[in-house]
């Protein structure tokens, strides 16, 4: 129970300490670039996971003009 409560209160003194530091032309500019580098990262998840989930409906595809050429047989 006292590792829960120390983590609270971590990640309040954490929002609180980023809060004032987000004033500052650095701290913004450190947000800022934060910012912009996880939603690159996060683009860069997401173009991944469709490209993947093209190959696989391909594979699919494929597999099911495969099976129903074997059963035409």
């Amino acid at each position: 129970m006292k590792g829960i409560l120390l983590l609270a209160v971590g990640v309040a003194v954490g929002f609180i300490v980023a809060h004032q530091v987000a004033k500052t032309p650095e701290g913004k500019k450190f947000f800022d670039d934060v910012d912009t580098k996880a939603r690159e990262f996060g683009g860069a998840v997401i173009d991944g996971y469709k490209a993947r989930e093209a190959e696989l409906r391909a594979a699919v595809a494929d597999a099911e003009d495969v099976i129903a050429d074997l059963r035409s047989r």
